[in-house]
């Protein structure tokens, strides 16, 4: 028996800022073509701290037809991610990075909204034909000021600047429900159908527009010349862009270089990147050839 996996979440230090939790599928919600809402649950989420807006977390999944729980490793620490991949790939468990959308500490609950692309990979099918009782472990914060909230506008903020694609859609809900009353917003998201645009609540004095792809385009669509060519507010701004990796480098360069934004005041990230999978964005951000803000 290898004694490195084990199908128990792994603990990590009391103090530690990100636990490994237990979870399971409680229900599931269909919020449009492309996304579906999974409520996870468990006694262990009653601890699980998330801190708004863009936070982030790793899911963990089963690997595809072997069933039962995650296989994780034995007893990792600090270094479970080097672990993790020192393991099987065909047996170890499939890993995420995803958006809290919301929790609820009180019920031990936590929603993510998953983006489908059909059979595009195993979590977007995992996703699609989640049932109540399947089992899932997340790593994610115990603290809510953690290092996993990416978006942290300057005080003298005057207005900000929300951009990104269907993946990034539910961290800009988060952030716009986090901002401020009369802070001035302005978002553009890119979804894959008409029947994706949700109703995005928020204090602050947003205006939000919507870019449907058309069917035939791919994955990346219109983003950046629908920001090259709408008229920006004055002021000191602070954006946040995420979604597919050339599109997020794509309206960086044009808001610092064509918009002459500070670039302390631009967060980056991209959540992904065509012929790349998650192991290998996890990889080059550990070795430092990514970065989230410029």
């Amino acid at each position: 028996m290898d004694t490195s996996v084990t199908g128990r979440v792994p603990a990590l230090s009391a103090d530690a800022p990100f636990r490994f939790f237990a979870a399971q599928v409680l229900r599931t919600e269909r919020l449009g073509p492309s996304m579906v809402r999974i409520t996870f649950g468990g006694p262990q989420l009653a601890s699980f701290t998330a801190g708004g807006r863009d936070q982030s977390c790793s899911l963990f999944l089963p690997q595809p037809g072997r069933g039962g729980v995650p296989v994780l490793p034995a007893d990792a620490g600090d270094g479970w991610f080097a672990a993790w991949r020192a393991m099987d790939p065909g047996v170890r468990a499939v890993m995420r990075s995803y958006t809290v959308r919301e929790e609820r500490r009180h019920q031990a609950e936590v929603d993510i909204d998953f983006a489908l692309h059909g059979d595009a990979g195993p979590a977007s099918r995992w996703a699609a034909g989640a049932r109540a009782g399947d089992p899932a472990a997340l790593l994610g914060p115990a603290v809510a000021d953690n290092k996993s909230v990416g978006f942290r506008p300057p005080p003298d903020t005057d207005w900000v600047l929300l951009c990104g694609d269907e993946t990034a859609l539910p961290a800009i809900a988060g952030i716009l429900a986090w901002l401020p009353a009369g802070l001035r917003a302005e978002a553009w998201i890119e979804v894959p159908h008409p029947g994706d645009l949700q109703d995005l609540p928020t204090a602050a004095d947003a205006r939000i527009t919507w870019l449907v792809r058309e069917p035939a385009a791919t994955r990346t669509g219109a983003l950046p010349a629908a920001v090259e060519a709408a008229e920006l507010p004055d002021g000191l701004p602070y954006a946040w862009i995420a979604g597919e990796s050339a599109t997020v480098r794509a309206l960086r360069r044009h808001l610092v270089g064509g918009r002459g934004f500070p670039r302390n005041r631009v967060t980056f990230s991209g959540y992904w990147r065509l012929g790349a999978s998650e192991e290998d964005l996890r990889a080059e951000s550990l070795s430092g050839t990514r970065r989230r803000t410029a």
